[in-house]
């Protein structure tokens, strides 16, 4: 059974921090928050750089972008509604959709296709495309 850093350093001084000074509080690292922002070494930095040199750092995702989406198997289910609403059209066998009409701009692949449906949309997944087309119906890419 291995052993956990609380009980192996049970018994000892210091409980592996170091020097019995070291784990005293949050004076041993500068002061909490922005505490003694006038006060520590590295205030040169904080007027070089215009605002605050301390604090969380790290990633940001820089590219996200925020796309609405839909899953093939979820625009099956809602057709009769849509029909129901006017925003589907049946023209032949087939039931036309714009998605944009939904404010959706991407179709995902997730789902079952049941009936002859020709989607316009933005983007599509490529194994939407395929679900789409094979039961007859049509992806269409729409700018």
């Amino acid at each position: 059974m291995p052993t956990n850093k609380r009980s192996k350093f049970r018994g000892s001084r210091t409980c592996g921090g170091g020097t019995h000074k070291n784990r005293r509080g949050a004076g041993n690292r500068g002061g909490r928050g922005r505490a003694g922002i006038n006060a520590h070494h590295f205030v040169k930095w904080y007027k070089e750089m215009g605002g605050p040199v301390f604090g969380k750092d790290g990633f940001c995702n820089q590219t996200s972008v925020d796309v609405t989406t839909i899953d093939v198997g979820a625009l099956d289910q809602i057709v009769p509604s849509l029909l129901a609403q006017g925003i589907a059209k049946k023209e032949g066998d087939a039931i036309v959709i714009n998605t944009a009409d939904l404010g959706i701009e991407k179709v995902l692949g997730s789902g079952r296709v049941t009936q002859k449906i020709n989607v316009s949309a933005t983007a599509f997944s490529e194994i939407a495309k395929a679900k789409i087309e094979k039961m007859g119906g049509k992806a269409q890419v729409v700018e």
